[in-house]
């Protein structure tokens, strides 16, 4: 609170919504809720309300960046991050988030083609927000220690790149084909509904994609112009 206009959080559990209320923080709203559970226009509507509210007299609702910062509950990190990149594309203007998660799913989130914890995570987030490692937490970092380890990486959010014809049927190609990560990518569509009307094989011909390669192998431009074949459906 003291290194922005203002704040706004969202916090699930009640205890500590109590507490950051009774500590009467000037710029700090604090909604009761699950994160999950909120819309693009809820959030936009309590931004709005909470920029205006923080704002001196004359000045107009908030402006500027819109950054994240959390330390997010590990069982349902991906979740969340989910949810950011959904509301970015709703329109919620969102500049970057800063989030602690479990190493192995920054591990999973920073994962570049061709190794072996790139897959959904990496694509999915990867196609609307560049992420970077900005540090690495032992257990012992915190009290008390962990069984695991932590890490805290950024989201740059941008447009997807490249634009997919339709973000549902890329997301649930996605989806498919890593189920079977480690067949061929010509045999690990065969879990994608639509490849019973367009053949794997004519697809990948047609998108000029080698049907021999493996799933975790694939980038994303790759993926998208994989998608848009089957949209053309």
């Amino acid at each position: 609170a003291a290194r922005a206009r203002h704040v706004l959080a969202v916090e699930i559990d009640r205890d500590l919504v109590a507490e950051l209320r009774d500590a009467a923080i000037s710029n700090l709203t604090v909604l009761s809720g699950d994160f999950l559970d909120g819309s693009a226009g809820q959030l936009t509507h309590e931004l709005a309300a909470a920029g205006a509210a923080g704002a001196p007299p004359g000045a107009g609702r908030s402006s500027g960046p819109i950054r994240v910062a959390g330390n997010l509950p590990y069982n349902v990190a991906s979740p969340i991050l989910f949810q950011l990149v959904d509301l970015f594309g709703a329109g919620v203007p969102l500049a970057d988030a800063t989030v602690m998660l479990q190493r192995e799913v920054a591990d999973r989130l920073t994962a570049a083609p061709g190794t072996g914890d790139y897959g959904v995570l990496a694509i999915l987030i990867g196609h609307s927000a560049r992420v970077e490692r900005v540090l690495s937490l032992p257990p012992g970092a915190f009290r008390p220690p962990p069984k695991v380890r932590s890490a805290v990486v950024r989201l740059r959010f941008h447009p997807p790149e490249p634009p997919a014809a339709n973000p549902t049927l890329f997301a649930g190609l996605v989806s498919a084909v890593f189920t079977r990560r480690r067949k061929t990518v010509a045999n690990a569509l065969g879990a994608f509904h639509l490849s019973s009307r367009l053949a794997p094989v004519r697809a990948l011909a047609d998108t000029g994609l080698d049907a021999r390669r493996r799933p975790e192998t694939m980038t994303i431009p790759e993926l998208v112009r994989l998608a848009d074949r089957y949209a053309r459906l």
